[in-house]
């Protein structure tokens, strides 16, 4: 997400290396660099220009700490700015201590409705709340089925409407019966449309005052840029509208859309959809998305991805291997397996602090979790006995490992090098704690 912003940006701060300290003289150069950044990056030019008198004032404003360099020190000022711009509105959900808590979706025909839907079915389902996908959409071919489809892969309920309800009456029923199944929210996916019209925003008024919705989102595509979010104040002048979820920000290189929501609409963002699939929409965080902006990573996200990937009584069996210097090609095995888990991979590299810019110009191929697949498949061709040996691995068994699983003995090869390679930065680990990792990782970027 956000890379050519992100490029931009730090390209614009580089200019501040090597000065002694911030001066109205060398900063402009930055601003200027920053503005066109934010520009090229379909900006909304009223945010612009309030986040870069933010950022001059507080430049100029206060001395530079001593443990930080200028442009470090204008790092951390673009940090604190861009928090304040993504936090304006409330983020929380604002649900009724007694359920069912009912989300309305909004928006335009081919903007994610259906997908978010189901995305968010799965996300509160995560937090112990089961949800019902209600089929608000009488009008469009197969949205019904379309939303049985996301139900089953979500493992929620959809709610099966009457032949001859209309959007109305199916929300009002779909409510009564998630209130007498047990259910903690109701999805409600409306229609759709490719421009606004009248009847459609009658028809959301209606279900508005049938159903009273606790939270009414409107789901942006977000790679549209400001453009999506253009036609938000007709449907909140109608359903009085809580939020703004951005589908698809995963193919939003610009970054335009997430920094705009608030001066177009007045409107907080919700969620974020980072993926495909339906595990990719995360709760909105202001700070973190800054630090993705910015090229810093996101660690507190990265540590709930893998919070949800690993066994704990797995991790904990693999920590006393590892004090024991026994890392071997099955804890390998196990290590991918948890990778897997928590989404592509090259979203999961691009959440740890650098390495968006390590990734820079490397060819997407070279990083497809596809590759990831083939290693997984060498490594499940092996013996139990190989995997806990690596040593007795020969020549004749490689070739065996190879036409087992698909691949070429090359391929093994490296795989093996690979391994030998992880094997040395554990051994590293356990010998000399994170300072003598961190060492060992720099040597080997060098």
């Amino acid at each position: 997400m956000f890379e050519k912003l992100t490029e931009k940006i730090q390209g614009a701060v580089k200019s501040l290396r090597g000065q002694g300290r911030i001066t109205e003289t060398n900063i402009q150069e930055s601003l200027r660099a920053v503005r066109l950044a934010l520009l090229e990056a379909d900006v909304h030019v009223s945010v612009v220009k309030d986040f870069l008198g933010g950022v001059k004032e507080k430049a100029l404003g206060a001395e530079v700490l001593q443990s930080l360099s200028p442009d470090q020190h204008f790092i951390k000022i673009l940090n604190e700015e861009l928090i304040r711009v993504l936090a304006e509105g409330d983020t929380r959900l604002d649900f009724p201590p007694l359920p069912p808590g009912i989300v309305m979706l909004v928006g335009l025909q081919g903007s994610g409705k259906t997908t978010t839907a189901g995305k968010l079915a799965l996300h509160f389902a995560k937090d112990g709340h089961p949800s019902m996908l209600v089929p608000a959409d009488v009008y469009r071919p197969a949205a019904r089925q379309q939303l049985e489809t996301v139900g089953r892969a979500v493992d929620a309920p959809v709610y099966q409407p009457e032949e001859g309800d209309g959007p109305v009456e199916i929300c009002r029923k779909a409510f009564a019966e998630a209130r007498k199944r047990g259910m903690h929210r109701v999805i409600i996916d409306t229609a759709g449309r490719l421009t606004i019209d009248e009847r459609l925003m009658e028809e959301l008024a209606q279900i508005v005052k049938a159903v009273g919705p606790h939270e009414s989102f409107y789901v942006a595509d977000a790679m549209t840029g400001q453009s999506a979010l253009g036609t938000v104040k007709a449907f909140h002048e109608k359903v009085t509208l809580t939020g703004v979820i951005l589908s698809k920000a995963d193919g939003d290189a610009r970054g335009g859309a997430i920094l705009s929501v608030k001066a177009v609409t007045g409107l907080p963002v919700k969620f974020v959809g980072i993926g495909e699939k339906y595990d990719a929409l995360e709760a909105f965080h202001p700070d973190r998305m800054a630090s993705r902006i910015l090229g810093m990573g996101d660690v507190l996200g990265l540590i709930e991805k893998a919070q949800e990937a690993v066994d704990e009584k797995e991790a904990e069996a693999m920590a006393r291997r590892l004090r024991k210097a026994e890392f071997t090609l099955e804890d390998f095995r196990t290590q991918l397996r948890q990778m897997k888990k928590m989404g592509p991979l090259e979203q999961v590299l691009g959440m740890i602090p650098g390495m968006g810019g390590a990734l820079k110009g490397i060819d997407p191929s070279q990083i497809d979790d596809g590759k990831i697949k083939r290693v997984e498949a060498i490594l499940n061709s092996m013996t139990v006995h190989e995997r806990a040996h690596y040593q007795v691995i020969n020549g004749s068994r490689r070739r065996r490992i190879a036409q087992g699983s698909g691949t070429a003995v090359s391929e093994v090869n490296q795989v093996m090098k690979q391994y030998m390679t992880m094997r040395k930065m554990m051994s590293q680990l356990r010998k000399k704690g994170m300072k003598g990792m961190a060492r060992y990782l720099n040597n080997m970027a060098r």
